[in-house]
């Protein structure tokens, strides 16, 4: 196992994980945003505002996005079991 293969098998975690939870995470940051534009719009300051229609927006895209990040999940993970025989060089 050289330098190299460890260096691009953690970029590729990296690359991965980010890959899976990018459509999560951006759309988790514009419904925050634009709650507390609402918010500072009209002076609502309840909590349940935010986390309740974030929740809903993450429940959706889960369910939306979950065959694609299993698919890439899996491609990954193929990946990396057909390199383990070339380990031992």
């Amino acid at each position: 196992m050289t330098e190299e293969f460890v260096v691009h098998l953690i970029r590729e975690a990296f690359f991965t994980a980010l890959l899976i939870a990018a459509p999560v995470l951006l759309l988790s940051l514009v419904v925050g945003l634009f709650i507390s534009i609402l918010q500072a719009a009209t002076s609502i300051q309840e909590v349940t505002l935010t986390f309740v229609p974030k929740m809903i927006i993450i429940g959706i895209i889960l369910v939306v996005t979950l065959p694609w990040m299993i698919d890439v999940m899996s491609s990954f993970t193929i990946d990396l079991f057909q390199k383990i025989p070339t380990l031992n060089r």
